[in-house]
């Protein structure tokens, strides 16, 4: 498994080389597939905070012509993720407990996904809400997804919890 510090170290080696964020996503994606099947681009990622484009294609497109809700909240949950994951060390882990999503308007064109957190203290379970804001071309926001994820410290090697504590 990649830890956060894999995850930035990588970024921060590819972000400013030529095709640098083609690779990481693709990277990324062999990780999480079904999040790499999205097609969204890093654009900014450190610090508790991630910025994540999204390319309207046929594809993600539902019967309206419009960007799916499931995409949009896929999106949500990316950018999320990785605002989180770029704000904790590598001793936290974290999985996704609860979703949801406020759709403000049609999302059409190229969409904007941001996320910022302040970093919580880890000290055993705990839930921490992730707000991710994604806008259209025009700075329009069309959709707020709000994420909930459940934080723990990563067991001693050779102790992995089993079952639902696990997560």
């Amino acid at each position: 498994m990649a830890t956060t510090s894999d995850v930035l170290s990588t970024w921060n080696r590819l972000r400013s080389r030529p095709a640098g964020s083609w690779i990481f996503h693709r990277l990324l994606a062999r990780l999480v597939p079904y999040t790499g099947a999205l097609g969204a681009r890093v654009l900014e990622l450190g610090g508790g905070r991630a910025q994540v484009e999204l390319t309207d294609r046929r594809r993600n497109r539902n019967h309206l012509g419009s960007v799916h809700a499931v995409a949009l909240v896929n999106l949500g949950e990316m950018t999320s993720g990785l605002a989180l994951i770029s704000g904790l060390g590598d001793g936290v882990r974290s999985i996704l407990v609860k979703i949801s999503a406020e759709y403000l308007k049609k999302a059409r064109g190229t969409l904007t996904a941001t996320a910022e957190i302040a970093v919580p203290e880890v000290s055993g379970p705990v839930d921490h809400i992730v707000e991710a804001h994604i806008r259209n071309e025009a700075g329009e926001v069309v959709c707020r997804v709000e994420a909930v994820w459940r934080l723990d410290l990563r067991p001693a090697a050779g102790r992995e919890l089993s079952g639902a504590a696990a997560r």
